[in-house]
């Protein structure tokens, strides 16, 4: 099921069906729409590292998280270095990234503690929400190429399981917003890396075309999130691209450096 679309007073995000029917979480999947920073940052930029404009990016958080009912005074953002490590977050982190500073690199973070918000960013990653409603844990995973082939998801699945007691087949998933097969355009790098961790089931996901390789990078997360025993009903996946949407999402793609972040968040009610 392709995501929920929400607008309110400009601001423009995305829920996840799945999620949101269970009542225990906030989520949601910002867009570049309804904030204050000022081109080529426009509007709702929430990478605190980008810009230059600390006060924007404060008040484009406060937007979202009253938005979504997260608070933002306690948010964990994660360290992204486009590795596999996984977080385990506890109260001891809460504000680091945005109002203390991070001690720690990690792509998925992890939690059972309510009110405790997690962030993963994204400018054509793959960004996922994770919600065991039994084991009541959750996490947010940013899954790039790289992390991808390296089988983040999968790990951060087991890291529920072994932490929480979380159960894979129990585990609703939220595939947001990245850079579509349309666009995600590589030579021969990708395909053998995700080939090489994931056998013939990467195929599908694979198209040669012309000289170049077209990536189905949603479609590779999603295989990662079965592999690793989450039911093929128990994920939503974004049907948008990030690289064809300017209007809604910052694309690395396209623009480079010169752009704002948009974010994943979960946080336990």
């Amino acid at each position: 099921m392709s995501l929920t679309t929400h607008e309110e007073n400009g601001l423009v995000y995305f829920t996840s069906p799945l999620l949101d029917a269970c009542g225990g979480i906030a989520h949601g999947f910002s867009t570049r729409k309804g904030g204050v920073s000022k081109p080529p940052y426009d509007t709702m930029n929430l990478a605190p590292n980008r810009g230059g404009d600390r006060p924007a990016v404060e008040e484009n958080y406060r937007r979202f998280c009253g938005a979504i009912g997260i608070d933002m005074r306690r948010l964990v953002l994660a360290h992204q270095v486009h590795e596999t490590t996984v977080l385990q977050v506890t109260g001891e982190r809460t504000g680091m990234g945005l109002w203390r500073e991070r001690d720690y690199t990690a792509d998925a973070l992890v939690t059972n503690e309510c009110n405790l918000p997690l962030v993963v960013f994204s400018a054509d990653c793959g960004i996922i929400l994770l919600h065991d409603p039994v084991a009541n844990c959750a996490g947010a995973v940013h899954a790039g190429w790289r992390g991808c082939a390296d089988g983040i998801l999968e790990k951060t699945v087991r890291e529920l399981e072994r932490l929480y007691g979380a159960k894979a087949e129990r585990i609703l998933a939220a595939i947001g917003p990245c850079i579509g097969p349309c666009c995600f355009e590589t030579d021969d790098d990708v395909p053998l890396a995700m080939t090489a961790s994931l056998g013939k089931e990467a195929a599908p996901f694979l198209e040669k075309k012309g000289a170049k390789w077209h990536v189905d990078l949603a479609g590779l997360n999603r295989q990662w999130l079965l592999r690793a025993g989450v039911a093929p009903e128990h994920i939503d996946v974004s049907e948008l691209c990030t690289y064809c949407r300017s209007d809604l999402f910052w694309s690395y793609r396209k623009v480079g450096g010169q752009r704002g972040a948009q974010v994943a968040m979960i946080s336990l009610r």
